[in-house]
């Protein structure tokens, strides 16, 4: 899907600049090594949720519902970015159409406006697991949970969408160096030869709203989980829960805090833009990275089916060389 221009505009590509910092060849190296190999991990460790959740018929409820949801966010957030960022730093081709640096706009405001919401929705459904788990089935299943996904998919489009038609409206006719990695909204609204202020404070006010409503309510399920968790008596199943809620917690304070200083960063003088470039890499990275680690590979039931299908790969093997 691309993206067709309307407006009156003279700019044809964008430059995407990267991080001005690090622009000399042995830097850019170095960052193409680390945002490859985290790709690559991105991508094994999120496919492997959806085999894995494919692959066993007792993983359909609404939890794994939900992390295999998340694991198609988070391929889809990393790849709508990282193999354009790797493309920069390696083969220093950093030259995007018009129309496809609108297109992955539209995308990654999309894709991660989506994520914002689906956290939410997840903090929700472990909120009624442990704090309402007598009610939990009755409250929470399988098609109420693909009408809420389907919700966040919807307003995150929505909401991206309503970002890049302001931005079609303006008139790009100079400069179109847009330093950061990938298009993003902001870095390239501030190319165009028009007033954007409406932009600026449009921008703001659904960054705000997509991060800070999703986060208010996730801190407030966790709160009530917490509380819940004060009451067992096992010390080592408080430990475990809390062991469990404060890795939770950690990669989502990555996502919406990195996103948070992203936007605000704008608003003040003198930010580094190679910080706030980083900070938008962290949020595109690190929880993809980590959400299969957190969400399943600690997860005794999901290791127990990793086992069977390595078993079961190893017995084929054998039959095959018998």
């Amino acid at each position: 899907m691309s993206i067709s221009n309307s407006t009156d505009f003279r700019v044809q590509e964008f430059i995407i600049f990267g991080f001005p910092g690090f622009q000399e060849r042995e830097n850019k190296n170095t960052l193409f090594a680390i945002f490859l190999t985290a790709y690559l991990l991105i991508l094994l460790g999120n496919l492997l949720i959806l085999v894995i959740f494919a692959f066993d018929e007792g993983l359909h409820i609404p939890m794994y519902v939900l992390i295999s949801s998340l694991a198609v966010v988070d391929i889809a957030i990393s790849s709508t970015t990282v193999p354009k960022m790797l493309n920069v730093l390696s083969f220093d081709n950093s030259f995007i159409s018009f129309g496809g640096c609108l297109t992955q706009m539209g995308f990654y405001l999309a894709l991660v406006n989506t994520e914002s919401f689906l956290l939410a929705v997840m903090a929700y459904d472990r909120y009624l697991a442990i704090c309402n788990p007598l009610h939990y089935p009755s409250l929470m299943n399988n098609r109420l949970v693909l009408k809420q996904i389907a919700c966040c998919w919807t307003l995150g489009i929505v909401l991206g969408l309503i970002l890049v038609g302001l931005a079609l409206r303006l008139p790009f006719c100079g400069p179109n160096k847009v330093i950061h990695c990938f298009c993003d909204h902001s870095s390239v609204v501030r190319l165009a030869c028009a007033d954007i202020v409406i932009n600026n404070y449009m921008g703001l006010t659904l960054a705000m709203t997509v991060l800070f409503i999703p986060l208010t309510y996730i801190l407030f399920s966790y709160i009530k989980i917490i509380t819940s968790v004060l009451k067992i008596k096992s010390a080592e199943g408080r430990l475990k829960a809390f062991s469990t809620c404060g890795t939770h917690l950690l990669i989502i304070s990555v996502f919406f805090l990195a996103a948070a200083f992203v936007y605000i960063s704008y608003r003040i003088p003198g930010t580094s833009a190679d910080v706030r470039i980083m900070a938008a890499v962290l949020q595109n990275v690190t929880p993809p990275l980590m959400n299969p680690i957190i969400y399943c590979l600690r997860n005794k039931e999901i290791r127990g089916i990793l086992g069977k299908l390595s078993r079961r790969v190893k017995y084929c093997q054998v039959v095959s060389k018998a």
